[in-house]
C-alpha cells in the first residue's frame, strides 16, 4: 500500500509545488510508481508537468464533489513511474460545495484509498490556505512535508500550521506524521539564507531534513517548460538536491538499504 505524503504549507511561495512534483520526479527515477495529486486550484502542479488544466476535462473536483473514480482521470506523465491527477479552477469552488456533505474531511482519503495500492507514494500538492481541502489532504495523508524558504519571516505561520496538524492528528487522522521539514531557495550567497537554517534546526531540530534545496535558475525555468528538474537539467544542482531529498525520505522509511557514505549524491 502507497505512502500519502501531503506537501503543505499555508505561506505561498515557499516551493510546495516545486517540491511535490520535482519529490514526486525523483521517487520515479529511482523506480518508485508515485502519483501526483493536484489539490490546489491554481493547477501549478498540473502545468508543471506538462498539462494545460484549461483543456482537462475531469480532475481532482470531480473526485471531492461527484464520486468520480480516481482511476479514470488518472494522467501519465513524460517522467518515468510518475502519474498525475490534475486539478482546474473549478476546484475554488468545492469547498463550499462539500459543507453540507456527509463525511466532508474525508472525501479525497475515499478516492485515494481506491489507488492507495498501484503506487508506492502518494504525493498531495496542497493550496497555501489551510480551508477544508487542505484538511482533506491531511485527513488522507500519512505523513507531512513542509517547505520552509530560507528567506526572512521563515516561521512566520508554521505555528498555525503545526496547530492545524495537531487538530486533524486528534479528530480525523490519528496516525498523521510530520515527515519533516525541507528547508528552500537556500542561497549560499546570503547571510540571512545561514541564519534562517541555523534558526529552523534550532526550532525543530531532528524535524529538518539534511538535504537542503538551493535557488537554482534551472530549477525556476523547468515550469515553464511544463517540466520537473529531472527532464529538464538532470546535472544541475536543483536536480541533484531533490534526488538527495528523495533518497533521504526513502531512508527515514527504511526503503532503501543504502549505508550513509552513498546517502548524499555530490553536487
Amino acid at each position: 500500500m502507497g505512502k500519502v505524503i501531503a506537501v503543505t504549507n499555508q505561506k505561498g511561495g515557499v516551493g510546495k509545488t516545486t517540491t511535490a512534483i520535482n519529490l514526486g520526479a525523483a521517487f520515479g527515477v529511482l523506480e518508485y510508481k508515485t502519483l501526483v495529486v493536484d489539490a490546489d486550484p491554481q493547477a501549478n502542479a498540473t502545468s508543471g508537468l506538462g498539462l494545460d488544466p484549461k483543456s482537462i476535462t475531469a480532475n481532482i473536483y470531480d473526485c471531492l464533489i461527484n464520486d468520480e473514480d480516481p482511476a479514470k482521470i488518472i494522467i501519465p506523465t513524460d517522467n518515468p513511474n510518475l502519474d498525475l491527477i490534475p486539478a482546474h479552477i473549478d476546484l475554488v469552488g468545492a469547498e463550499l460545495e462539500m459543507i453540507n456533505m456527509p463525511n466532508r474531511e474525508h472525501r479525497l482519503k475515499m478516492a485515494l484509498d481506491k489507488i492507495k495500492d498501484n503506487y508506492d507514494f502518494i504525493i498531495i500538492d496542497c493550496s497555501p490556505s489551510l480551508g477544508l481541502i487542505t484538511v482533506n489532504a491531511l485527513t488522507a495523508a500519512d505523513s507531512v512535508i513542509i517547505p520552509v524558504q530560507c528567506e526572512y519571516f521563515a516561521l512566520e505561520g508554521l505555528g498555525k500550521l503545526l496547530n492545524t496538524i495537531k487538530i486533524v492528528q486528534g479528530r480525523l487522522n490519528e496516525e498523521l506524521d510530520i515527515e519533516g521539514i525541507v528547508l528552500t531557495m537556500y542561497d549560499t550567497r546570503l547571510r540571512l539564507a545561514n541564519q534562517v537554517v541555523d534558526e529552523v534546526k534550532t526550532h525543530f531540530q531532528e524535524l529538518v531534513f539534511d538535504t537542503i534545496i538551493h535557488r537554482n535558475t534551472r530549477l525556476s525555468e523547468a515550469p515553464s517548460f511544463g517540466e520537473t528538474i529531472i527532464m529538464h537539467d538532470a546535472t544541475c544542482k536543483g536536480a541533484i538536491n531533490y534526488l538527495n531529498f528523495a533518497r533521504e525520505v526513502l531512508q527515514k522509511n527504511d526503503l532503501t538499504k543504502m549505508k550513509n557514505k552513498d546517502k548524499q549524491l555530490s553536487n
